[in-house]
């Protein structure tokens, strides 16, 4: 995309019209809108959604602007909506009602869930219709163990009343399986949830990949319930996000991408 045309799809620079606080969350989460559309997570085209909540008492969060495709999503294109999805910015996007109603839920009810990450990848979508859901046969599967919630599949998510039901089945965990739809990743920084549904890719995609050798005649080796556990625990014990974040920043950076305007 060339200046001129970013400079129009992104609007007025916020910089100097919010606070600190906010600018970083604005361009952490255009980094993270970017970064997913680099590593092939815009599968549904313009659907979808990354939410980050500003600091402050009020609760207010930024969503994509809607119908902007994630490669062009900027700090100062961010959407600002409340609790109740009145928009607060001065922008000519809308939001997506289906992403209002699954963040608004998450947002109002975690306080440890800053940022929400919602995805439809194929391999998202399939081990989520699976019976068993995610299984745990690999190194990186076993980070989840004992951490995934499940929600029952209610249609597009457009109805107001599922969000209690939808917090009510994420519980404390900061992973969730949505039934016949997809993934979805929180986190106490855009980062760790960023991060979190990276891994949960990856270990979605070897599933596949795994049941069809299985299927093949291949035979499952699945580990200890006691090795999962231990393995889960071991994971915990390094802050997720806060190693990888600088490096896939730079990456962003290297390749040119202007997402902090």
């Amino acid at each position: 995309m060339n200046a001129t045309a970013l400079r129009d799809i992104a609007g007025p620079s916020l910089r100097e019209r919010v606070s600190e606080q906010e600018w970083q969350t604005r361009v952490d989460l255009a980094a993270a809108y970017r970064l997913a559309h680099m590593y092939g997570w815009t599968t549904t085209l313009i659907y979808n959604h990354i939410s980050a909540r500003i600091p402050g008492p009020e609760r207010h969060f930024l969503l994509n602007p809607f119908p902007l495709r994630w490669d062009e999503v900027t700090a100062s294109n961010l959407v600002k909506i409340d609790l109740d999805g009145n928009i607060l910015d001065d922008t000519p996007y809308s939001i997506n009602d289906a992403g209002y109603v699954i963040h608004s839920a998450i947002h109002g009810a975690r306080e440890d869930a800053h940022c929400v990450l919602h995805t439809h990848t194929e391999a998202g979508m399939a081990v989520s219709s699976l019976e068993d859901g995610l299984i745990f046969t690999n190194l990186d599967s076993m980070i989840f163990y004992g951490r995934v919630a499940y929600h029952e599949f209610e249609g597009i998510s457009l109805d107001v009343s599922e969000r209690e039901r939808l917090v009510a089945d994420m519980g404390d965990k900061k992973v969730m399986i949505l039934r016949n739809h997809g993934l979805l990743t929180t986190g106490g920084t855009v980062a760790e949830a960023w991060v979190l549904m990276y891994f949960m890719e990856k270990v979605c995609s070897a599933q596949l990949t795994l049941q069809a050798a299985a299927a093949g005649g291949g035979r499952i080796h699945y580990p200890t319930k006691e090795v999962c556990e231990h393995t889960a625990r071991q994971a915990t014990q390094s802050e997720c996000g806060r190693n990888e974040w600088p490096a896939l920043l730079r990456q962003l950076d290297e390749a040119g991408v202007e997402y902090a305007v």
